[in-house]
């Protein structure tokens, strides 16, 4: 039999392969809690959003107004930019020569005297280019924002991303789009857009109305002496009630109706 004696020494031995045992686990253990410049760790990490790139609105971009069944007016508008219909012909726009500084196109003779130029085919082109920017638009998807404020926007600050909206949108008070010069706002609303009397929409930290899309099926309508920034790409009608204002473009696929009001394209 073995003496306690003479296990001792058998005994420090043991104990010390295993305290040198649980030290190489514990290291080992430590080196996977530390952060790894091994590519399969980089891997895992989260990629950043790719900024969002702006709707490509082809020819239409060159239009203030644009539309597909018509432009009624209430003298005296005052439209700077070009304006055209198609495929309905230029008697279904009301301005007249003096309320547009730019070019009346036109599909056929009828229009505003003397002053509209006939283009069927540029009409054309940018109706088509109106109609795929819309789809485009309305099909970005992963949005950054869901449905912000039930549909009701009033006294919200908007900063760049993509919006969605499976309701109509109200703006009843001021709002603020802040951002730089090179960022984008899409807004994709599933119903219509109304913005109150007197609401006024501003640009904050360089903004630019070129670089933010209202992407709307439903029609929109901006209140009496409201004023508008961004483009507009509407399925239905847009309609400007009186004294309103937009820097902006009017890219309708169905009518647009002003009333002393003021467009002018952005820059």
């Amino acid at each position: 039999m073995f003496s306690k004696q003479s296990m001792l020494p058998a005994i420090s031995a043991l104990l010390m392969v295993f305290s040198a045992g649980c030290t190489k686990d514990t290291s080992v253990l430590n080196s996977l809690s530390q952060p790894s410049t091994q590519s399969s760790v980089t891997n895992l990490r989260k990629i950043p959003k790719q900024p969002l790139a702006v709707v490509n609105l082809g020819i239409a971009g060159n239009f203030a107004i644009l539309s597909k069944s018509g432009i009624t007016d209430v003298y005296q508008s005052s439209v700077t930019g070009d304006i055209g219909t198609s495929p309905i012909t230029g008697a279904s726009i009301g301005l007249t020569c003096a309320e547009v500084v730019g070019t009346i196109y036109t599909v056929a003779a009828p229009g505003p005297l003397p002053c509209r130029v006939i283009n069927a085919s540029r009409l054309t082109t940018a109706v088509s280019n109106m109609q795929t920017a819309y789809t485009d638009a309305a099909g970005r998807s992963n949005p950054d924002f869901m449905n912000l404020g039930a549909g009701n926007i009033g006294g919200k600050t908007l900063t760049p991303g993509l919006y969605k909206w499976t309701s109509s949108v109200i703006i009843p008070t001021n709002i603020t789009i802040s951002g730089s010069a090179t960022d984008v706002w899409i807004f994709q609303v599933a119903g219509t857009l109304t913005t109150s009397s007197a609401v006024k929409i501003t640009l904050a930290g360089g903004a630019l109305a070129k670089n933010i899309f209202w992407q709307t099926a439903g029609s929109v309508t901006l209140g009496t002496t409201s004023h508008f920034e961004g483009i507009i790409l509407g399925k239905t009608g847009i309609s400007l009630t009186t004294g309103a204002t937009i820097n902006g473009r009017l890219l309708a696929q169905t009518a647009v109706t002003l009333q002393q009001n003021a467009v002018t394209q952005p820059q």
